[in-house]
């Protein structure tokens, strides 16, 4: 399905089916996800994916009882650093310079602006600006989900830090930013389906300075 189509077919579907999304479907997600752009190529968060129906309903249970969470095939689950820090950065760099082939001290300069530029800013800013790059990844995830007639609801309606205990995410340094059901619509029972679609017009939307 083309971009264009997929995102005009997609909504944030309310209930869904139980049905399983094929893992070739979910494997494709995940590799868009993984391939999203974020600053300075950091890729300062994680991706849980979560198939235990235990889990899911403790999820749920601290997700305002959203049923989508249950009834998904695979829930996502974005945890972004908690902070930057000079090891991390070195570690994302390091990996770099390995798999490009070029000279250890080649990263060195743009590494150490870098962390001179982070490092005054604070932990608070830190956890914000690596939240905003899993948003980048977030988006993406959507429109490939789109691609591949699998549903998705995206969620910020959950509680953080009720998530970051189910997962231990304290203990590996990150923070619970947004939860993502992939599964099928439940197109008997959801009031949303077959609404319209309603965005911003373009001329609203757009501003054009020539």
């Amino acid at each position: 399905m083309a971009l264009i189509d997929a995102l005009k077919w997609r909504y944030a579907a309310k209930k869904m089916n139980g049905q399983t999304v094929p893992q070739e479907k979910i494997d494709y997600i995940l590799e868009a996800a993984k391939l999203a752009p974020s600053s300075s190529g950091l890729q300062p968060y994680k991706i849980f994916v979560i198939t235990n129906p235990e889990l899911k309903e403790k999820i749920r249970a601290v997700g305002f009882d959203q049923s989508q969470i249950t009834d998904a095939s695979h829930v996502l689950v974005w945890a972004a650093w908690d902070g930057y820090s000079l090891e991390k950065i070195s570690a994302v760099f390091d990996r770099t310079i390995a798999e490009r082939g070029i000279p250890a001290d080649a990263m060195d300069e743009y590494k150490n602006r870098l962390w001179g530029m982070y490092e005054p800013l604070g932990q608070e800013w830190h956890a914000n600006h690596a939240a905003r790059q899993a948003y980048i990844s977030f988006g993406i995830a959507i429109a490939a989900a789109a691609e591949q007639e699998v549903d998705a609801t995206p969620m910020e309606g959950f509680i953080p830090a009720e998530v970051d205990k189910l997962l231990n995410l304290s203990e590996l340094g990150l923070k619970s930013v947004l939860v993502l059901p992939l599964g099928y619509r439940d197109a008997n029972n959801d009031w949303l389906v077959n609404l319209k679609k309603v965005r911003t017009p373009q001329d609203e939307f757009i501003t054009e300075i020539k």
